[in-house]
């Protein structure tokens, strides 16, 4: 069939290439087929709709029609969207790593027809350049190697498939406190005390790090610890990689100073950031940059972000009018113009808007060179004109939106405005939060199991372990914000359903479940990535099940996730961070158990509980109608003379009953 099948598809990621003369075809059987029927290899080009150098490459390559002819000719041509089939995507990067490529997007592999792996890259320019070949050059290559050395090439991607194939480990290190500080000593080596992040450039978000260093500076006292939390999320938060016009992060920093960002938006890395920045806000003292992060972040999701259900889009392209970030950057010109001189002044000395630009000739807004906060009346002018700003901007051409919708993505959105509106006392997050909590769970969702991504009553179906980690997460977020104890049903048919569909009998998840469809390779990774492994998320959620119903068997299921991930962390603590912070609070766990009264709804107990929060606590408020599992600690527990009462429990005993709101501040703090 010569043509192209992408009108077919409904990722927009793969429809922007529906007129290609590329002849693709989306992944599936008949697309496989069609290689062996031809006996010619796959060319398989993975890539994601805000990637600006996928689109270079398609500008280059696949809208040229001599291009697209040699693909046609030689190639059955394979398009995968790597956020609507992630399993296809960490298939084929582990292929390119093995070959000793970093790798990156757009990943361009060339596969038998069986889909074993023989060679890949990433971007190739249409002619050589780069130091990287021309793609029709590799093409041709890659095409006379499958023709003339036919049994070289087979053997060789057998070497690559057996070598992506797991391998058993041998015993990790104890998992002990000792072990959670040398992790720590070993990330902080590899941090930017001044500048945050991991020294050198690119700086990416690396959450999952940032959180476990934030938990071991608390655990340890260590302030460099602290320090470098913070010097990561204040370079982030001044830095160009923040809109500090229209909120959200960027996905990351190009260069050293998180002045310049790839700009793309990706719900994801936003929903983790809201999550960690709230987690801090009341324990930094940056907490007041935080909390305006966070406030204007959680705006431009639901501004521009928000779907007609109530859940969360994926992306925003980096690239608007054929340029990266010309949507978010701006000239000195038009802010005189836009707001007057003296105005315009006072804006560009805040946010480094330079006559001769920061960048390429323009500025990206940042307050990088004036951290310092303003005064009431300054900030109260500066926010009336970034909001002039907002108004001009929207009439400019806007990056494209991907928006379809990821179940693990809104997952961690949905986990960071629980949070946020739980430490921020704003109900109107959490409400956010659990209404698109439902439109997953109903819509996105077939006979009581989760799909991955959905887009125009289409689903990619059955879900990851991913997705039912981060839902399962969310639910416990929504549960803690709200101490709705309904919330507890869904988190733990989530993880009962990671466990029956995606566990290995071993303490370990496969990244598809066991009736999805069958890949070369079925990966049970434990590596973080822009995101947190599902390991590590389902850790964070059964230590705190276990913590909430006292159920022995929550924990023991924490435990064998740990005992079988522990060989990766002795070789990867960066990489497993997650992991690292699973077992931190798997080892500190506290539950505040707060029993109300008729006459006292205990709401001074639990804000007290909120405003001195750490991510090692569980709060759990009943009243006298529910009360705790006879395997509970706190199981028998009462009030004291009709006042709501607290109890503070952990690893099977509780301290004796509080009452006052000091008492209990204080108890939390003497407990570490």
């Amino acid at each position: 069939m010569t043509e192209n099948l992408l009108r077919f598809e409904t990722s927009p990621y793969l429809l922007q290439h529906q007129d290609n003369p590329v002849h693709w075809r989306g992944w599936n059987a008949a697309a496989l087929q069609e290689a062996r029927d031809r006996d010619v290899p796959i060319l398989l080009s993975i890539g994601y709709a805000a990637c600006h150098w996928c689109h270079v490459m398609a500008h280059e390559s696949f809208e040229d029609p001599a291009t697209a002819a040699v693909m046609n000719r030689l190639f059955v041509n394979i398009k995968v969207d790597r956020e609507e089939r992630p399993d296809i995507d960490q298939i084929y990067m582990a292929a390119l790593h093995a070959l000793s490529d970093q790798g990156g997007w757009p990943l361009t592999m060339f596969l038998t027809p069986e889909g074993k792996p023989i060679w890949g890259g990433t971007y190739f320019p249409k002619t050589s350049r780069y130091g990287r070949p021309g793609f029709t050059d590799v093409l041709t290559q890659i095409s006379a190697f499958y023709a003339d050395d036919r049994e070289q090439i087979l053997a060789q991607a057998d070497r690559i498939a057996a070598h992506l194939q797991p391998r058993r480990e041998s015993a990790g290190p104890a998992l002990d406190r000792t072990l959670l500080d040398e992790a720590a000593r070993s990330i902080l080596s590899i941090m930017d005390l001044e500048r945050g992040g991991t020294k050198g450039a690119p700086k990416f978000p690396n959450t999952a790090a940032l959180d476990f260093l934030a938990r071991s500076a608390h655990r340890t006292g260590n302030g460099n610890l602290a320090r470098a939390v913070d010097a990561a999320l204040l370079g982030m938060s001044n830095g160009g990689i923040f809109d500090h016009v229209g909120g959200g992060f960027a996905r990351y920093s190009t260069d050293a100073d998180w002045l310049v960002p790839h700009f793309e938006k990706m719900l994801s890395d936003n929903g983790l950031l809201i999550e960690q920045l709230s987690l801090l806000s009341g324990i930094s003292g940056a907490g007041a940059i935080y909390r305006s992060r966070v406030e204007t972040t959680i705006g431009w999701l639901q501004r521009e972000m928000l779907t007609a259900g109530g859940a969360f889009s994926a992306s925003l392209d980096a690239d608007s009018e054929g340029h990266e970030g010309r949507f978010y950057v701006w000239s000195r010109g038009e802010l005189d113009e836009l707001l007057g001189r003296d105005d315009a002044a006072f804006v560009a000395a805040h946010y480094d808007i330079r006559p001769e630009g920061n960048w390429e000739g323009v500025s990206i807004p940042n307050r990088l060179r004036s951290p310092e906060p303003l005064d009431v009346a300054q900030q109260a002018r500066l926010d009336k004109l970034l909001g002039r700003m907002l108004e001009r901007r929207a009439s400019r051409v806007r990056p494209g939106l991907d928006d379809k919708i990821l179940v693990d993505w809104n997952g961690y959105a949905i986990a960071g405005l629980a949070t946020a509106g739980m430490l921020m006392h704003r109900p109107d997050w959490i409400d956010l939060a659990a209404r698109a909590f439902r439109f997953i769970a109903e819509s996105v969702s077939h006979e009581g199991r989760l799909g991955h991504a959905a887009r125009h009553g289409q689903m990619v179906f059955p879900g990851f372990s991913s997705d039912l980690a981060s839902m399962a997460k969310a639910a416990i977020a929504l549960h803690q914000a709200t101490q709705d104890p309904a919330w507890l049903d869904p988190a733990i048919h989530f993880l009962d359903q990671l466990e029956a569909h995606h566990g290995d009998g071993e303490g370990g998840y496969f990244f598809t479940a066991a009736d999805a469809e069958a890949l070369i390779l079925r990966k049970a990774d434990r590596i973080d990535d822009a995101a947190p492994n599902p390991h590590g998320l389902a850790v964070d959620s059964l230590a705190r099940l276990w913590a909430l119903t006292g159920e022995d068997r929550y924990r023991d299921r924490a435990d064998a996730v740990l005992e079988a991930a522990s060989p990766f962390i002795n070789r990867n603590v960066f990489g497993t961070a997650s992991l690292l912070s699973g077992l931190d609070l798997r080892l500190a766990v506290r539950t505040i158990v707060i029993l109300t009264s008729p006459d006292d709804d205990g709401a001074s107990l639990r804000h007290a509980v909120i405003d001195h929060w750490r991510p090692t606590f569980v709060l759990d408020v009943r009243s006298g109608d529910r009360a705790l599992p006879a395997s509970h600690p706190a199981h028998g527990k009462t009030t004291t003379d009709g006042k709501a009462t607290a109890y503070v429990c952990r690893e099977g005993s509780c301290s004796l009953p509080v009452t006052e709101r000091d008492a209990l501040i204080a108890l939390l703090r003497a407990d570490g």
